[in-house]
């Protein structure tokens, strides 16, 4: 062997030497073994038994240790994925929080007109509800519903949909009823709604 060493790679080999030469000095033979369990008054013929036992206990705590390990870093996965699906739903549910109407009104017509407040059952009208939602969560789409209630509070017709990906902050949305002649008179009143959320509400009469 020709390899050259430094100082400190000397030093090093040294006590590694020291190290080695201790544990040489440590270990006993079988001999010596024999001579310890005579002195002891203890049967020689158990010890090749009593060597595969203290293997056989010193896998067993490697392999204990071995689970142990792995048991602790699926739980510490487990809490990182818990933390990880807390902090997502309770971000959902602060964006969902500040989701509020910064415009509503109820037309005839697609186009934003007029906020009618009476409507004639007998011309079996269209009526659109018309909402601009602040603060829409921005890259995402928005479950809507709508309920149309009439005047003794039952939901006479809903619509459901999901909007396109949302792109700014005003986000305008509509829905609509066509009335039919025997639609009940009163007053009646439409909410637009995210799950059971409230974003907005009108309230108008059908004659």
């Amino acid at each position: 062997m020709n390899q050259k060493l430094n100082g400190d790679q000397l030093e090093q080999v040294v006590a590694e030497v020291e190290r080695l030469h201790q544990n040489r000095q440590e270990e006993l033979n079988r001999e010596q073994v024999q001579e310890i369990l005579q002195e002891l008054n203890l049967p020689g013929d158990l010890l090749d038994e009593a060597l595969v036992q203290v293997q056989r206990r010193s896998a067993l705590a490697q392999q204990q240790r071995r689970h142990l390990w792995l048991g602790v870093g699926a739980i510490a996965g487990l809490v990182v994925i818990l933390a990880g699906g807390a902090f997502w739903i309770y971000g959902t549910n602060q964006q969902m929080a500040a989701i509020s109407s910064y415009e509503d009104s109820l037309s005839l017509a697609v186009e934003k007109g007029s906020n009618i407040q009476e409507i004639n059952r007998q011309d079996s009208p269209e009526v659109y509800y018309r909402v601009s939602i602040q603060n829409a969560p921005l890259g995402k789409k928005l479950s809507l519903q709508c309920d149309w209630l009439d005047p003794t509070g039952q939901i006479a017709h809903q619509n459901r949909y999901q909007t396109r990906e949302i792109d700014k902050s005003v986000w305008p949305t509509h829905c609509s009823y066509r009335f039919p002649t025997e639609a009940k008179v009163g007053q009646w009143e439409v909410r637009l709604l995210t799950g059971k959320r409230l974003i907005s509400s009108e309230t108008f009469i059908v004659k």
